[in-house]
């Protein structure tokens, strides 16, 4: 019986395919449905993939972020109103 070892042979990624990349996120709206495109979709380089998980990662992460402190900073203006 023969050991066989399958491996996925992928190009590097150029410069230029990271600027298309980086510039494509630039674009409101088209960049959060292009990193699901890119993490979720199947077609994409393996790196790109990784990338676009992380990103949505940190997203979401972000967005955490903001409703914490933005329940904070409410409940503290609530709490300084006097009636």
């Amino acid at each position: 019986m023969e050991n066989t070892i399958t491996t996925n042979q992928h190009n590097q990624m150029t410069v230029g395919d990271w600027v298309v990349t980086m510039l494509i996120t630039f674009v409101p709206l088209v960049n959060l449905v292009m990193l699901f495109v890119w993490a979720f979709g199947g077609n994409a380089h393996p790196s790109k993939e990784t990338w676009a998980k992380a990103s949505l990662i940190w997203l979401a992460i972000g967005i955490g972020l903001y409703i914490l402190l933005f329940m904070f900073i409410g409940a503290a203006f609530l709490s300084s109103q006097s009636y």
